[in-house]
């Protein structure tokens, strides 16, 4: 799997946001070494819960802004970032009861997860909020 590569193709031109997203995606490019590299079950299991961390504290940062901007999508937003929430959740989950055990699917689940939510629901959010901030 390669790294994700931050970009023009990634901005929400909302530096805040897309400050959040280098972060978010630095995470993610550690994760994925790691599993390439057979770093421990530990190790990776300490690198999922920061992305996981962080991706809670990046939604609520969006949810703080969508609040204080009046963004109309807010609600649907908010139900989007549940879901996703829950779903790198329970993969987690899984992959405590597995040993710590890290497959491709599940880095490149995420690494789907994390781009298609940046391309699509942030970027209507950015535009969003490029005009009002």
């Amino acid at each position: 799997m390669k790294d994700i590569v931050w970009g023009k193709i990634l901005s929400i031109e909302v530096d805040e946001i897309d400050e959040d997203h280098r972060k978010l995606i630095n995470i993610f490019n550690i994760l994925n070494h790691a599993v390439m590299e057979g770093e421990s079950p530990d190790y990776l299991a300490a690198v999922l819960e920061e992305l996981v961390n962080c991706t809670v504290w990046h939604f609520s940062h969006e949810e703080r802004l969508m609040l204080k901007y009046g963004y109309q999508g807010m609600e649907e937003h908010k139900a989007i970032h549940r879901e996703l929430i829950k779903s790198v959740k329970d993969m987690q989950q899984r992959i405590l009861q597995a040993n710590n055990t890290m497959t491709n699917e599940f880095i490149e689940f995420l690494e789907r997860w994390l781009t298609e939510h940046i391309l699509t629901e942030d970027m209507r959010l950015g535009s969003y909020l490029s005009q009002v901030i």
